[in-house]
């Protein structure tokens, strides 16, 4: 009987640094990908050697595999990912719940309009 290991569970090498090229393939995105959410999450800045070839953190690693399992799986956008890692690492913190009310009493004075 086989046994059967999870799906989404990644296996990141014991390194201190990793090539833009490893990191493509232990995430499995192409490395025009990893280039792009560098622009699109301040969080990813891997090192510059002085040629300039980027060397990522272990730290980093498991951020874009987070990033990937929020787009392709879980399907967020680029924003709603963002914002999702912003919450959860306590840089920003969610809308306290007397703005929720707020919003949620003007979107009923506006349905009650529209009806």
């Amino acid at each position: 009987m086989k046994e059967r290991s999870a799906p989404d569970v990644t296996l990141i090498p014991d390194k201190l640094y990793f090539k833009i090229g490893e990191v493509s393939k232990i995430a499995g995105v192409p490395t025009h990908v990893l280039r792009f959410w560098e622009t699109e999450f301040p969080r990813i800045s891997p090192r510059r050697t002085p040629t300039g070839q980027r060397l990522y953190t272990r730290k980093e690693v498991e951020l874009v595999l987070e990033i990937k399992s929020l787009l392709y799986q879980r399907r967020f956008t680029i924003d709603g990912a963002r914002q999702h890692l912003r919450f959860r690492s306590g840089d920003e913190p969610p809308p306290p719940q007397e703005v929720l009310e707020e919003i949620r009493a003007e979107l009923d004075q506006l349905r009650r309009l529209l009806d």
